[in-house]
């Protein structure tokens, strides 16, 4: 099996110097021959290197830097006054694979690899001192000549570059293996969720898109007790049309935060204007139902609001407890269940509003924003006109996407089967993970664990080998977190070959 990782140890080092003797001494005389049988690279301090394994065997690597002057600065001068601005330039040294393993995968997977890495850096573009030997392969990965040729004799090198774009329209971008995702969004979708979107597009004022519309908000408000109000539009949407309403209240609300998503409610309240008072607990921490009830017994609420799944720490917040509270003390309850709707089942009913999208658990494309209310809704000239719920009561008021509406309808078909495999899917991969440093109890879409110790540097590794974890987000890598989603269709086939690079991957960490 091969992966990739950037190299980091000493021992990783030696056997990249080796790499390097063998092929840019005894294979390409670029260097001349010596006993040691290594060969350091003169910029070996400023270098990052992307190695490839096979198992445990390092067969391949490829190092970049950005410190200047590049070698290529010293052969033929500043290299960007040789075409136009590109933007942040690195420049790929060392390209090399042992022979019995120079193939496509082995390749294709340095350069998808090198890609990552450089986004990641934030690098608009590569250059290279190419040889001519390879002049096929560096243009399958995206390079192209900018410059006349340096050196002489075997060691003749092309100066080239490529860009983003460049390596977007590449073969090795076509023809590398796809990822494997476990995010909790976007979703891949099935063929079934995708069929819709290469239909003939169809006006929302037809009577089929009547239809469909009608369908959809049928079974929606079968699986949240609730009245769905449908919006174009992502989760946020449907957060800041909550949050319009509540401003029709005019009355002191309280908020309650224990992560990314509840603080960002209080961000969302605060641009409202809204006066309220909030609780913020630790992130992942419960929420004290004691402190809350003394808070609504004594303070003068009018509404409460909360998130539902909390995404950022992969932790399900009660609503039963909560709901019971502002039951008794007549506090209209609203939700943002964006993560948690179509992830496990439970009732809406007894939510003043709460909302969803027609991304996440549910399976299909983001752009539906759906607002549930257990009380009728009316129209609002105060509000901005899209956010006016009023306005959706019983007509379409602004545009809907047909095909991104029919998908919609089509995985929410899937329901209630879906919740069953959701958490068989959660529950098993769990357990197979119990010794990981988990974070909170978790839901389908967002395992959280702590990157720490040996997985301090898994996440990176992964996504360069393929593995697409959910790692990237500001607030997972300030807090060194990374999660699992169980939400993508290929999930089972997935996991099983990540489970297979786990293994491979901590073995190899232990020698």
């Amino acid at each position: 099996m091969y992966w990739c990782k950037i190299a980091r140890t000493e021992a990783e080092y030696e056997k990249i110097a080796k790499l390097n003797y063998t092929t840019f001494v005894e294979e390409i005389p670029q260097h001349e021959a010596h006993e040691t049988g290594v060969r350091v690279d003169p910029y070996h301090n400023e270098n990052t290197y992307l190695i490839v394994l096979s198992d445990t065997e390092l067969v391949g690597m490829i190092a970049l830097r950005s410190d200047r002057p590049f070698s290529l600065d010293r052969k033929i001068g500043k290299v960007e006054e040789y075409f136009d601005e590109v933007g942040k330039i690195c420049e790929i040294r060392l390209l090399a694979v042992q022979k019995e393993h120079r193939n496509g995968r082995v390749f294709f997977l340095l350069a998808r690899a090198l890609s990552d890495y450089c986004c990641e850096e934030g690098f608009d573009a590569a250059v290279i001192s190419g040889t001519v030997r390879e002049l096929k392969l560096y243009g399958q990965l995206g390079f192209r000549q900018f410059a006349e040729p340096v050196g002489s004799g075997d060691a003749v090198f092309i100066p080239m570059i490529t860009t983003r774009a460049d390596y977007a329209e590449s073969v090795a971008a076509r023809l590398q293996a796809k990822r494997k995702l476990f995010l909790p969004g976007p979703l891949k979708l099935t063929g079934e969720l995708a069929r819709p979107f290469s239909e003939e597009a169809m006006s929302h004022r037809s009577s089929t898109f009547q239809a469909i519309y009608q369908e959809v908000k049928s079974t929606l408000r079968k699986m949240s007790g609730a009245s769905p109000y449908l919006l174009s539009g992502s989760g946020t949407l449907a957060n800041e049309a909550m949050l319009a309403q509540i401003s029709r209240l005019d009355e002191r609300g309280l908020i309650l935060a224990n992560g990314e998503f509840g603080e960002r409610l209080i961000k969302q309240a605060t641009r409202w204007g809204l006066e309220f008072d909030s609780v913020e607990e630790g992130w992942g921490e419960k929420f004290s139902v004691d402190a809350i009830k003394e808070l609504l017994e004594n303070g003068e609420y009018g509404w409460l609001l909360m998130v539902h799944g909390e995404t950022s720490t992969g932790m399900v917040n009660s609503i039963d407890s909560i709901s019971a509270l502002c039951k008794k003390y007549k506090i209209k309850l609203c939700v943002d269940c964006i993560s948690s709707f179509g992830a496990i089942p439970f009732s809406m009913e007894n939510c003043w509003l709460a909302t969803a999208t027609s991304g996440k658990a549910v399976g299909t494309m983001s752009g539906i924003a759906v607002v549930f209310a257990n009380h009728e809704i009316t129209e609002d000239p105060s509000l901005p006109n899209y956010l006016d719920l009023g306005k959706y009561q019983r007509d379409i008021p602004f545009t809907l996407p047909y095909s991104l509406l029919k998908s919609f309808g089509i995985a929410l078909k899937q329901y209630p089967e879906r919740y069953q495999l959701l958490q068989e899917r959660f529950d098993t991969t769990k357990q197979e993970i119990s010794a990981w440093p988990l974070m909170a109890e978790g839901f389908p879409t967002a395992i959280s664990v702590r990157a720490a110790e040996q997985f301090e540097t898994f996440p990176q590794d992964a996504h360069l080998s393929g593995y697409e974890l959910h790692a990237q987000s500001g607030y997972l890598r300030q807090r060194s977190i990374f999660q699992i989603s169980c939400i993508q269709p290929s999930f089972e086939k997935d996991w099983a070959a990540l489970q297979k690079f786990n293994t491979l991957y901590f073995s190899y960490q232990k020698e």
